[in-house]
């Protein structure tokens, strides 16, 4: 009798990686990780995506025995500054300016937490972004349209925002959205979980 897979939990409530990850399954549990997610002092973007990452892996698996859960984490950097999420206009705006004519840098962190043995497995992507010149009034045009407050970066790069960039350098374009799904699907492989 072929064992049944585990259930795949994920540790989050971003609607973009829950969309991201029904491009891979149909059948999986969201959960909200509740996870503080202040940055440490010295701590650099990349070691800041991967703790918080690792972080919400290990608390929506509170409790739970038989699942694999992902949790995943993105930190946006502009010349070793942080690039939150907006959450207002202004605070948009003037990302957007700031990013005008240059180039971010996204670290997606991505952990597979296996709570049958405990085991974490791990990945970091990294993107460049380099944006046009961005003009005020087609910064205050695309705010109005997308309204990208609970976006790193003040963009949303499957939307209108591919519009704003120059170039995106990358491996896996998912990432940017916010989880990557090529590593995903490297790590619930090597979990045993069969995809396709």
């Amino acid at each position: 009798m072929t064992p049944k897979p585990p259930r795949i939990v994920l540790g989050s409530t971003s609607r973009y990686r829950a969309e991201l990850l029904r491009r891979l399954l149909t059948d999986f549990t969201p959960s909200a990780p509740g996870t503080d997610e202040t940055s440490l002092a010295g701590e650099i973007p990349a070691a800041r995506a991967l703790r918080l990452a690792v972080a919400k892996a290990a608390a929506a698996a509170t409790g739970i025995h038989d699942a694999l859960v992902i949790g995943s984490d993105q930190v946006a950097e502009l010349d070793g500054q942080l690039l939150d999420k907006p959450g207002t206009a202004d605070r948009a705006r003037a990302q957007l300016t700031a990013s005008s004519g240059r180039e971010v840098h996204f670290h997606t962190a991505l952990c597979l937490l296996d709570t049958r043995d405990g085991r974490q497995r791990t990945h970091v992507d990294h993107t460049c972004v380099r944006f046009r010149e961005l003009g005020a009034a087609e910064i205050d045009r695309y705010i109005e349209r997308e309204q990208p407050w609970d976006c790193a970066g003040s963009f949303k790069c499957e939307g209108l925002g591919i519009s704003l960039f120059e170039s995106i350098d990358n491996r896996d374009p998912t990432a940017l959205i916010g989880l990557p799904l090529i590593a995903l699907s490297r790590l619930l492989r090597e979990a045993g979980f069969t995809l396709p």
